[in-house]
Parts: C-alpha cells; structure tokens; sequence
C-alpha cells in the first residue's frame, strides 16, 4: 500500500513539473526525425528498423527515467522516506513509477515507428509483445538500481549513462535478437532460447535489485 502511495506521490510530482516526460517526448521526436532525415528517400533494410527501433528506446530511457531518486535529493525528502518506508517498500513505488513511464514512452515509439518507417513490418506480433513486455521490465529495473547508485554522487548526469550501458547491452542485444525473429516471422517455438535468456534477465536484474537496494538506500 505504502508503495503505491509513493509512486501516486511521484506520478502527481511528475505531472506537476512534467520534467521526465518533456525530455522523453523531446528526445523521442529529436531521435526519430533524425534518423528520418538521415534515411532520406533511402530503403532501409526491416532488420535495421527493428535495431533503430531499440537504439531509439536505449537512449530515449537514458534521458529520461535517470531522476527516480535524483528527485528526492533535490527536493531533500530523502530523510523523510527513511522514516516512513522500508526500503524494499520505496523501491517498489520507484520501479512501479518506471515501468509506467517506461511502457508509456515505449507505446508512443512503436506507434510512431509503425507510422513513419514502412520497413517497420511486424509479421510474429505475440513474439514481438512478449519481448516488448519482457524488454521493457528488464530496462525499468536496471534503470531504477541505476538511478539509486548514482543519487548520491555529484556527476549523475555522466555517470548514469556510464553504468545503464554495460547493464542493459545484453538486454537491448538479446531484444534485438528477437525482433529480427518477429519481423521475420519467426515462431515461438524456434526463439525459445531468447525467451528464457531475456526472462532469466528480468529476474536476475529484479533479484539483485532488491537485495541490493538496502544497502545502497541506507549507505
């Protein structure tokens, strides 16, 4: 219960300031009209959309979901949370918040993608979800850990990005990987190594996360 009152507290905050969400759509519309011009009238190949289609949300989640703790230094609610919240409580409030601004952000991306690059064909649309939703947990919960890390020091803004990206490569390969299989029209059956390999992930990530988080918040 206290957990979703912390991430109703930030999602109320965020609302408020919209700090999150502006660089998010900002980055998102910068990054695609980019690569947009960049194609120009060329015909880019369905494997390549589908790796610029993640590179795309890789980068759009470093400008965006680096803030879950940074916020509360700011704002110095930190000491509050330790007095009202265990810590496994705060991170489920900060991971839920995450995963909402994640799926969110991810929706808008492949809605646009489906729009603007013709090559964007999804022809195994059940793998391609069961990626998406496994893609997006594993990167709103290594995001989240990251984010705790890197609150307390001086140089967040560097240092996020230094961390999130040998912490998220295997996922965005792995996921990579399997969009190939979808737009290809791969079945289940024949990505099942993937599969398991992408759910070992979100659980590896999620485990270490919250034996982790402990000593982190109270550090």
């Amino acid at each position: 219960m206290k957990s979703f009152a912390l991430f109703k507290k930030d999602l109320h905050s965020e609302l408020r300031t919209r700090y999150a969400i502006n660089a998010l759509v900002m980055f998102i519309l910068v990054t695609i009209s980019v690569i947009l011009f960049s194609i120009g009238s060329e015909k880019i190949s369905e494997t390549l959309t589908g790796g610029l289609f993640w590179v795309v949300i890789f980068f759009s989640a470093m400008s965006g979901l680096s803030r879950a703790f940074v916020s509360e230094e700011e704002r110095g609610t930190v000491l509050t949370l330790h007095l009202i919240a265990s810590p496994n409580t705060i991170f489920s409030g900060k991971l839920l918040f995450n995963l909402i601004l994640v799926f969110a952000m991810n929706i808008v991306i492949a809605l646009l993608y489906s729009v603007l690059f013709d090559s964007f064909i999804i022809r195994n649309f059940s793998l391609f979800f069961l990626a998406f939703v496994l893609g997006n947990i594993g990167i709103a919960a290594a995001s989240t850990i990251i984010a705790a890390i890197i609150a307390k020091t001086g140089s967040k803004g560097t240092l996020y990005p230094v961390l999130s990206f040998p912490i998220l490569l295997p996922l965005i390969l792995i996921l990579l990987e399997l969009t190939k299989f979808a737009i290809d029209g791969t079945v289940i059956g024949e990505s099942l190594v993937e599969l398991t390999v992408l759910v070992c992930y979100d659980v590896v990530i999620l485990t270490a996360s919250y034996l982790l988080f402990d000593f982190i918040w109270k550090d």
